[in-house]
């Protein structure tokens, strides 16, 4: 049985599933708005459920729209 909370995903894949740039999550990061890597020796990777809870974050933040959108 797969434990999918605690699935960690690299770089790549956090950049596909969140259409950030590299530089755009660690700068994110850096003012502690994106959740951090964990450790995995000379890599990192992000935890799954973190990122998800991240986007969910985005979309249910309020949007601007412009006038005649």
């Amino acid at each position: 049985m797969q434990n999918t909370q605690h699935a960690l995903l690299r770089r790549p894949e956090v950049e596909r599933i969140t259409a950030l740039s590299r530089s755009g999550i660690y700068k994110l990061m850096s003012q502690n708005e994106f959740p951090r890597p964990v450790a995995l020796g000379a890599s990192v990777a992000w935890v799954a459920a973190e990122v998800q809870e991240w986007i969910s974050a985005r979309i249910k933040a309020p949007r601007n729209r412009t006038e005649g959108a």
